[in-house]
């Protein structure tokens, strides 16, 4: 029982290790008219996807493919189990496949290393120019000593001043109401 656990590790501790290393080997690749076939990862396979099948790499992990005899590269993404013929690392998608120009051989002799630290630089076109931020319609002496800009309560307090309705002036009318009533307790007490 325990050789066999060491036997288990060892064989993982392989799996991850070939995993890091760039793998050489001869790729093929899948034919246009697989398209619609289920992967392994339960994908549908289109045949203009930039995927691959892989023995040991984990689906979803992307792979940078060479061609060593045009030195094209691809990067694909893991969705299928294979290839299941001797000699052979890698099978990838015929739009892959078209990328790297291998089609009119068919079987090529590539580079597989995992490609998921790659970063894309931005490379601006040579006609690039930095274009200004748009204009944005009035002036900063307009906000800064003006009245444009002003919090939403003052705007509704100058509105209920302006026009007459139902709220309009009512705190006047409740002083006067109040004066009326003092005026009179005055005149009361008075006459008493």
């Amino acid at each position: 029982m325990r050789s066999l656990l060491i036997i288990f590790l060892l064989c993982c501790l392989a799996q991850a290790k070939a995993g890091e290393r760039v793998q050489k080997g001869k790729a093929s690749y899948y034919a246009k008219r697989i398209t619609g076939a289920l992967t392994a990862s339960g994908e549908r396979l289109h045949h203009d996807s930039m995927t691959c099948a892989h023995r040991t790499y984990p689906f979803g992990t992307r792979l940078k493919v060479k061609n060593l005899l045009n030195g094209k590269t691809v990067v694909v993404r893991v969705n299928d189990r294979g290839p299941y013929r001797k000699g052979r690392i890698i099978d990838l998608s015929w739009g892959a496949a078209k990328k790297i120009g291998m089609l009119e051989k068919g079987i090529v002799m590539v580079t597989v290393e995992k490609a998921d630290r790659i970063v894309v630089p931005f490379k601006p076109d040579d006609n690039y120019e930095e274009e200004p931020l748009p204009a944005l319609g009035f002036d900063e002496d307009e906000i800064v000593g003006g009245d444009m800009v002003s919090p939403v309560w003052m705007d509704i307090k100058e509105a209920q001043q302006r026009a007459p309705g139902p709220y309009s002036g009512w705190d006047d009318d409740v002083e006067e109401a109040d004066e009326e009533e003092e005026d009179e307790d005055e005149k009361e007490s008075v006459g008493e």
